[in-house]
């Protein structure tokens, strides 16, 4: 029974409870001191990290240009490897093959090819051109120009994306010349200065890519032997976007790139497409001088709208804003729980007066089912008893004089009075299952299971096999599931004698006791209705029951929080599973 009735001193300290108090006030004025304080200090903080943030994209622009730049000049030196270790004279399809293996699109992003470029003295290019025409009739060097010596791109790949650069001397210009002979008396690769590719329909700057090989793969030490070993260099022609969006694409990056070599523009991000990315104010710029190869690349590098529109989203005034709207949130929450506090009590007096009236009911009805049991446990089992006795006194009086069929039905009244009885009782015990609490006691299953084989009527067929194992459990409903499950089994077999196991298994929080049979089985249709009060799945005539034993078994269970299931496939064997809570 629930007491509804609150005292008038627990009244007041709730009324007290829901009102706003210095606390709550504390509470607020200490929020928006703390959110002043947070939006000072990320006002603070946020430029430096926004100048950390740049300087780290700066230097990973940097590094990754850098990165592929050796990466690049890797594939030459593998080149000049090739070409020193084969030991036949390289042809135009022995060079096609090996740069295919490369398979330069995919290996080398940016790159426009990979070619060799051969030293011809004077005296040597009459040799030089008829062995070229031998797979290239049209070969030829060009253009004209008045060095002593000559360049020409002997081989390149792909072929067909730089087809008008075979041939081309590099002593014809003054950038491609001054680098290639840097490159030889170097011994180490070598970049030009500014040039348009004579491939490149849109004349962009581009630069070219040496890296020196000398005969019989030797390795110089002085400018001389160097010079008079040369056999030429393997080069790469490169056009700057291109190497630029195949080394890391703008739209990966919130910095915008300008690089120079010696004042002349090689690379700029925003001569084109990339405009609408360009920041007219940046918050941040730098200028980078980096070496390579014999160049100076001067890097101009600023932060783009991107970086600026990432900074606008995290500016220190959506702290303050955001801090000051939760401040709000928090003093409205305040009020509204008050408010609530109070509706909730106006609320619980209705309530409270509801549940005195169905209380009284309850209690009433209460009277009512114990009035009933008493009148069913004596006005009705009386009649019932005395109507058995009567039919015992015909059966006495008249057994030699009454037909057959008369007496069939003296027995048949017999069998119905004591099913009547039966489901009376059975009723009664239903009704009682939740009204008495019964203690946890130890309970030995062996023992318990032997007391009841003897009360149970059963064929001497059977076999009744359990544990020894003991459990806390309370014992009198306990052993009314025992018995039902036992007495089930028995009188739904179909033959005259069986075997019904009980065993058991410890869970974290259940007793799993198990009842199995070797019976016909319940159709797994029926598992359901099974359980429900006077529900047989045999006629009463063959089975005598009330149809309430499974109904009673799951009515004890569930009252002290457990669960009961039903395992058959409705061919043979029964198990039923209980899983009764521990610790009641």
């Amino acid at each position: 029974m629930v007491d509804t009735h609150n005292s008038d001193e627990e009244r007041q300290k709730l009324l007290k409870a829901g009102q706003m108090h210095l606390v709550h006030w504390l509470i607020v004025v200490m929020s928006i001191v703390i959110t002043l304080a947070a939006w000072y200090f990320s006002k603070s903080q946020l430029n430096q990290k926004l100048e950390a943030k740049f300087e780290r994209n700066t230097e990973q622009v940097v590094d990754l240009v850098k990165e592929r730049m050796k990466l690049y000049e890797n594939a030459l030196w593998s080149g000049v490897a090739y070409i020193d270790s084969v030991e036949t004279e390289i042809t135009s399809p022995l060079w096609a093959s090996y740069a295919n293996s490369l398979k330069i699109d995919l290996t080398y992003p940016g790159i426009n090819g990979i070619g060799i470029i051969y030293n011809v003295q004077l005296d040597e290019l009459s040799s030089y051109i008829n062995k070229q025409r031998q797979y290239r009739p049209k070969y030829k060097i060009h253009p004209n120009h008045t060095e002593s010596e000559y360049w020409p791109i002997t081989y390149i790949e792909p072929v067909a994306t730089n087809k008008m650069a075979v041939g081309l001397d590099m002593a014809f210009e003054i950038n491609r010349y001054s680098s290639i002979k840097k490159s030889r008396d170097t011994g180490e690769a070598r970049l030009t200065g500014p040039i348009t590719l004579v491939q490149d329909a849109k004349k962009t700057p581009g630069f070219l890519f040496y890296t020196p090989f000398y005969k019989d793969g030797s390795k110089p030490e002085t400018i001389d032997e160097r010079q008079e070993l040369i056999e030429g260099v393997v080069y790469a022609p490169f056009i700057m976007k291109n190497l630029m969006q195949g080394t890391l694409a703008e739209k990966n990056r919130q910095v915008s790139i300008k690089i120079s070599d010696s004042g002349d523009i090689l690379y700029d991000d925003h001569n084109n497409e990339s405009i609408l990315d360009f920041d007219n104010a940046p918050l941040f710029t730098k200028q980078i001088d980096v070496g390579l190869n014999g160049r100076i690349w001067a890097f101009s590098i600023q932060s783009n709208l991107g970086f600026r529109n990432e900074s606008i989203a995290n500016q220190s005034s959506y702290i303050l804003v955001g801090g000051l709207f939760i401040d709000c949130m928090l003093l409205g929450l305040f009020l509204f729980l008050s408010r609530a506090n109070r509706l909730a009590l106006d609320y619980a007096d209705r309530i409270n007066s509801k549940l005195e009236s169905r209380t009284k009911h309850l209690e009433k009805s209460n009277k009512d089912l114990e009035q009933f049991s008493y009148v069913a446990s004596h006005d009705l089992k009386s009649p019932l008893n005395a109507i058995k006795q009567l039919v015992g006194w015909v059966r006495e009086d008249c057994i030699s004089i009454i037909p057959e069929e008369s007496k069939n039905h003296l027995d048949l009244l017999t069998q119905r009075s004591d099913r009547m009885m039966k489901l009376l009782n059975d009723l009664l015990d239903y009704s009682r299952i939740t009204r008495d609490e019964f203690k946890s006691v130890s309970v030995n299953l062996k023992e318990m299971t032997q007391d009841l084989d003897k009360l149970l009527d059963k064929p001497s067929g059977f076999n009744i096999i359990a544990p020894d194992i003991d459990i806390i459990v309370p014992e009198v409903p306990f052993e009314i599931v025992i018995r039902n499950l036992l007495s089930n089994s028995i009188k739904h077999h179909d033959k005259e004698f069986g075997t019904i196991i009980v065993s058991y298994e410890e869970g974290n929080d259940f007793h799993i006791i198990t009842v199995e049979d070797d019976g016909p089985g319940i159709p797994e249709a029926f598992h359901e209705k099974a359980m429900e009060m006077f529900q047989t799945l045999q006629p009463r005539d063959k089975v005598e029951g009330s149809g309430m034993g499974l109904s009673m078994i799951k009515k004890i269970v569930n009252h002290y929080q457990g669960s009961v299931m039903i395992h058959s496939d409705g061919k043979r064997g029964t198990r039923i599973l209980i899983f009764w809570k521990k610790n009641q």
